[in-house]
């Protein structure tokens, strides 16, 4: 029932923003960053409990941690660049949405070639030759 809370909170904020963009835009915005971060926070707990679960059941699996990092690096990064995108386009600024967005794309390459190349190593060492 959590997301009950969280959408209801949220609406209450839109609502509210709404009201006050009218008069005070830079309000309406600054309510609209605060309430975003509020809810981030909120379910700051939720995240670490599942990464520990991810990593359990990695552990279990004998996976290398490294690359499970590096996937959850990943994760993390495109939650973060659309977190911030989304507050950029709320504050009217469309033109640098694209560019954290873009940031995000180009650092979750760079971050996944490593994994890349273990994949390509696997698949050659498979073929006989």
């Amino acid at each position: 029932m959590e997301i009950v809370q969280i959408v209801g909170f949220g609406l209450i904020a839109t609502f509210l923003a709404l009201v006050v963009k009218e008069q005070k835009p830079v309000f309406a915005f600054l309510l609209t960053l605060f309430v975003g971060a509020v809810i981030f926070l909120f379910l700051l707990e939720h995240i670490r409990t599942a990464i520990q679960l991810i990593e359990n059941l990695a552990s279990q699996a004998s996976i290398n941690m490294i690359y499970l990092h590096t996937i959850l690096k990943i994760i993390g990064i495109a939650y973060i660049a659309e977190f911030g995108s989304q507050i950029a386009k709320d504050a009217g600024q469309g033109a640098m949405a694209s560019k954290i967005e873009l940031a995000g794309k180009v650092l979750i390459v760079v971050m996944a070639i490593p994994i890349f190349n273990v994949l390509v190593e696997t698949v050659l060492s498979l073929i006989p030759g």
